[in-house]
């Protein structure tokens, strides 16, 4: 597998610390970026001097806290969100997903007590046009009461999610417009012209500038209250839920097709900037449903790495913009099948999908399905194959590296993240020191792992990935002669994140 580019200046700390734990946060410590400020160790304040070689020393490895895991002591999950309940109903064929630590609903449904995801036409009264520019709700949302919509979801939220102890994933996927005036191109337009036809109507002598201006200011203020209002409205009516919306943030690298030879899969600095601008919707939410579906033109090739890299870190930046004391989870939505085929993942593409989610620290991967996947007994068997043999095994593969590496490095109070984000390391159990076993059929757990890391593996783990503690959680960093040097105390508390530096 062909590695990312180095990006990043070579880190001037090396060879300092050993690995260290998470430790319970004390209530005095805060929970934000310590290097900007007086930190209290021990009822004493740590110098000037402390705090600059503290800050010289988290360069290029500063994480805020991240919030608990969805599961207890799993820092990765993968979901199944797919109907195939069809497959054992009628069929007979049993897909058997909870073996590969798969969370699903009952009967595998897409809406229930572990996910619940809300089309449009399922939520509230959603302002849009058909393809035939027919418009609904009044087509754009300054052409909708909000009152009226908000009133709808509300009774839909009830509807959907009976349970007011939802704990599960709630996710939002409206993808007719978007709410940056700027974003809505191609066959979105008819947004910006529809608005531009409202203000037009009721202003028949302004300018055309004047015209625009207004109609944009419009379009994104109302856009901005459909979509901030109704985040909020469902984290008020389930609020042990985790809130956002499908797609967002985008990257917006899709130019592999017209540039393949010089593809980089970077986000444009333009789009970046616009995520930047959806501060408020990042705030708003309380976790981020990024996509990284793969076209098949990208099977097994270093582009689809790119693709999959750069998405996913994108959204591990916002994670962390969104709320001050902690990065809010990403939950990567991503296929079994190429996009709009019934051809399975290569297993190179489900290390460039799953595994290069759970190493850039995302809290999990969704795997979506549609229909197809239950029509005959011919998509169940095929789908029941591939979770028998690669998908499970990688995902079983995966999660368990995750939780090994969670307890050797956090002790299960946090999760490993790439100590160096372009590298190529991955959270996969050596299989030296592993081996997956599979039951006969009807036997439970189908699948188990067996053995225990050789000194070697912790020390390839220490050496590729650090932590990131969970909210309440801090870094203990010990036996360091420089830290002795610098602070006056027994141990030095980083909130929110430790570093395990390398030994050259």
């Amino acid at each position: 597998m062909e590695r990312l580019a180095e990006r990043q200046p070579e880190q001037i700390a090396k060879g300092l610390l050993p690995a260290s734990d998470c430790q319970r946060t004390p209530s005095a410590l805060p929970e934000h970026k310590w290097c900007t400020m007086c930190t209290k160790f021990n009822r004493s304040c740590l110098s000037g001097l402390a705090v600059v070689m503290l800050c010289i020393l988290a360069m290029g490895e500063q994480f805020k806290q991240a919030k608990s895991p969805l599961l207890l002591h799993k820092p990765f999950i993968v979901v199944w969100n797919a109907p195939t309940e069809q497959c054992r109903l009628r069929y007979k064929i049993d897909l058997d997903l909870s073996v590969f630590d798969i969370v699903a609903n009952t009967n595998e449904t897409l809406s229930g007590s572990n996910v619940t995801i809300f089309y449009h036409t399922h939520l509230g009264y959603y302002p849009y046009f058909t393809d035939h520019g027919y418009p609904i709700n009044g087509g754009v949302p300054q052409n909708e009461s909000l009152t009226k919509h908000l009133n709808k979801a509300k009774s839909d939220f009830d509807t959907y999610i009976p349970f007011k102890n939802f704990q599960g994933l709630g996710v939002i996927d409206w993808e007719n417009w978007r709410p940056q005036w700027d974003r809505n191109w191609g066959s979105k337009a008819i947004y910006r012209n529809k608005s531009i036809d409202l203000v037009k109507k009721h202003h028949p002598h302004w300018s055309e500038a004047k015209v625009r201006q207004a109609a944009k200011e419009e379009f994104e203020n109302a856009g901005r209250g459909f979509m901030n209002n109704t985040v909020l409205l469902a984290q008020h009516m389930r609020p042990n839920g985790l809130w956002g919306y499908y797609l967002f943030p985008d990257c917006y690298n899709y130019d592999y097709k017209e540039h393949p030879d010089t593809y980089t899969g970077r986000c444009p600095d333009i789009e970046s900037a616009r995520n930047d601008l959806l501060l408020w919707l990042w705030k708003a939410s309380s976790a981020l449903f990024p996509s990284i579906y793969l076209d098949y033109i990208l099977k097994s090739s270093p582009n689809a790495l790119k693709f999959v890299h750069h998405r996913v870190n994108e959204a591990m930046r916002v994670a962390s913009m969104a709320k001050n004391e902690y990065a809010i989870p990403v939950f990567v939505y991503s296929r079994p099948f190429y996009s709009y085929t019934f051809h399975v993942l290569s297993e190179a593409d489900l290390i460039n999908t799953i595994g290069e989610s759970a190493a850039l620290g995302a809290a999990g991967v969704v795997l979506w399905g549609s229909i197809q996947y239950a029509s005959s007994p011919e998509s169940c068997n095929t789908v029941k194959k591939y979770i028998d043999g690669p998908l499970g095994h990688y995902v079983i593969n995966v999660t368990a590296a995750a939780k090994l590496c969670s307890k050797v490095l956090c002790k299960k109070n946090g999760r490993c993240i790439r100590r160096n984000e372009d590298s190529a390391a991955y959270l996969h159990l050596d299989p030296r020191d592993f081996k997956i076993h599979t039951r006969a059929a009807g036997k439970s757990p189908r699948f188990f792992v067996s053995g225990k890391p050789a000194e070697e593996s912790i020390r390839v783990m220490k050496k590729r990935f650090v932590c990131q503690c969970y909210q309440g959680w801090t870094g203990i960093a010990r036996d360091s002669k420089l830290m002795a040097e610098a602070v006056s105390a027994d141990e030095a508390t980083a909130a929110g994140f430790y570093h395990l530096f390398e030994k050259n």
